[in-house]
């Protein structure tokens, strides 16, 4: 995989989110991420989100937001990765992969316990991640073996496991 020899990754700024919604649209078949991001950004559910920039042009996007775990009487706060986007023509050149691994950082350093994705186990697993099920944990869309957690805080997840709980944003998305 060939890197992005001019590349920078920062903190998404307000002036990005026209270049935001730009990789959003592009990158999937519908605007109804481009749609959540916005919803996430509006009600402060955004507590990491980061850009790819090439030469003063936005190429891809990653969202962090609130997640919880719990059971019974215990819940931990993390944090759930998605959505993730780059422009098609700069995929495959590792900025994802660059953006994955800046925002873990970010996460790691914040004090979040957890991070949590709904996604391909094959390209997410090179950063850590886990099946949710070897911790116990479900999610609410209804998916297994995509469902997958990194373990930030070693020992901060519920040992008896959980059901992770998105925000209200990921409301059409969950199964009922």
């Amino acid at each position: 995989m060939k890197s992005e020899p001019n590349m920078s990754i920062r903190s998404e700024r307000p002036q990005d989110r026209i270049g935001v919604d730009a990789v959003l649209r592009s990158a999937f078949p519908t605007d109804a991420e481009a749609r959540l991001v916005d919803q996430l950004r509006a009600g402060a559910h955004a507590p990491v989100s980061l850009v790819a920039e090439m030469d003063g042009r936005v190429v891809g996007h990653i969202l962090f937001s609130p997640v919880t775990i719990g059971r019974a009487n215990v819940s931990v706060r993390g944090l759930g990765l998605g959505p993730l986007a780059v422009l098609p023509s700069h995929q495959g050149r590792g900025v994802g992969s660059a953006l994955v691994r800046e925002g873990l950082t970010i996460c790691r350093r914040q004090g979040w316990a957890f991070v949590v994705v709904v996604g391909g186990p094959g390209y997410y697993q090179r950063f850590g991640f886990k099946p949710g099920s070897e911790a116990g944990l479900r999610n609410e869309f209804g998916v297994a073996d995509e469902f997958m957690v990194h373990e930030l805080l070693p020992g901060s997840l519920p040992t008896e496991g959980g059901l992770a709980r998105y925000g209200a944003e990921f409301e059409p998305w969950k199964v009922h």
